[in-house]
């Protein structure tokens, strides 16, 4: 019962947590959808597709490790945070190298400024003191309301202003350099305790070791949520990719923040339970209901009053994403019901449950995707990802079964 009151607290915590920050972080997207156009839009997407893309397949899983470990996170944070700087300076070498190839890639010589300064941010978050994972791990989600507060509103206070003053796409990636800074700053003075620049490589090769599956899982988990981005940035151009990501962000942001809350409150209640397995299995029911409970309902509002809610929002000039937002909103729900899973397996350390039902969501996205964009274009495309939600949900329905049988 313990547990149950804590996920209750965590889950009050984080809801207040992710409705302010992403109320910011979409508050931002729409006032620079307001100065910015729907081009500009598309060349911050191919910028924030690249660091995404070198960040995922660097992933340590030292976050998950840490989480996962009954002992005291000390023993492995001045490894943990060696690996982290080497890994920031890895992605920013590797963005400064390929710069000028992902521009032509892309037929976009815009983002190539771009990615000059995302080098920067990627280098910066390396040093990240690791222990800022203590208040999930702890749950001690109000301390975290706090910290991630003030990261995401200096983030998108930076922006706008740039925005306003310059009207340049470079804005979004100033705001996120401003927000990391922060970020640094807080976990050093704020979170104990600090790390060393000491490395033992016994240490890294467990949690690397332990970490592949999670890497693999968060390799196929982009190419499922990005890769239709790729298609259509390379396919049909910056202003394409433009409408689709501010549809994208628009329809699936309000469905997915509340599985993304439960989720992350439930992944360390669940890993305390873990071994009781009548007791886990009616804490995921539980979970999963109150999920869909929350879910559809926003999901029929986004379907029934898209055109409503755009030109409140954003305007006039982004009124033909309309088709985009019915569509996605769908696939925004079957992805919150069928991701619930991925924390259950995550907890009773079943990476590899999570690295192949999200293969089967790739294969389904990538068979469907080029034909259906042939046929009807970026409407097409929006299709994609619902087809591969949908073929992906027996393989984790199979996997939970397992679980639980």
């Amino acid at each position: 019962m313990g547990y149950f009151k804590d996920a209750v607290t965590g889950v009050s915590w984080v809801g207040v947590l992710r409705l302010t920050t992403r109320g910011i972080a979409l508050g931002k997207y729409f006032i620079l959808g307001r100065i910015l156009d729907p081009v500009q839009f598309g060349i911050f997407g191919i910028a924030s597709l690249v660091l995404a893309f070198l960040e995922i397949i660097t992933e340590t899983g030292i976050n998950v490790f840490l989480i996962q470990q009954g002992e005291d996170i000390k023993n492995y944070l001045n490894t943990a945070w060696v690996v982290s700087i080497g890994r920031g300076f890895v992605i920013g070498i590797v963005v400064l190298i390929l710069g000028p190839l992902i521009s032509n890639f892309f037929k976009s010589p815009e983002v190539l400024p771009l990615l000059n300064l995302i080098a920067l941010l990627a280098v910066a978050r390396g040093f990240i003191n690791p222990a800022v994972i203590k208040f999930q791990k702890d749950l001690r989600f109000d301390k975290d309301f706090v910290f991630r507060f003030f990261i995401y509103f200096i983030d998108a206070l930076v922006a706008v202003i740039v925005a306003y003053y310059t009207k340049s796409t470079l804005s979004f990636i100033w705001g996120m350099i401003a927000g990391v800074i922060v970020e640094i700053i807080l976990s050093f003075v704020f979170i104990k305790p600090k790390p060393e620049l000491k490395f033992e490589s016994v240490k890294a090769k467990k949690v690397i070791s332990r970490g592949k599956w999670l890497t693999a899982a968060g390799l196929f988990n982009y190419l499922f949520h990005q890769g239709d981005d790729i298609i259509i940035g390379r396919a049909l151009g910056t202003l394409s990719l433009g409408y689709y990501q501010m549809a994208y962000k628009l329809s699936t942001f309000p469905i997915t923040e509340i599985a993304d809350v439960f989720g992350k409150v439930t992944f360390p209640v669940y890993v305390k339970i873990a071994k009781d397995k009548k007791r886990l299995k009616k804490a995921f029911i539980k979970t999963t209901l109150v999920i869909s409970i929350l879910t559809i309902p926003f999901g029929i509002i986004l379907f029934l009053f898209s055109r409503e809610i755009i030109l409140i929002i954003l305007g006039e000039k982004w009124l033909s994403i309309i088709p985009l937002i019915k569509l996605l909103t769908l696939f925004g729900i079957i992805r919150t019901i069928s991701g619930s899973c991925s924390a259950l397996f995550l907890a009773i350390k079943k990476q590899e449950y999570v690295t192949i039902f999200t293969l089967f969501s790739i294969g389904g996205l990538l068979i469907s995707i080029f034909p259906l964009m042939n046929k009807f274009g970026l409407y097409g495309a929006a299709v994609a990802p619902l087809v591969g939600s949908l073929i992906a949900l027996p393989v984790a329905m199979y996997y939970l079964f397992r679980v639980f049988r």
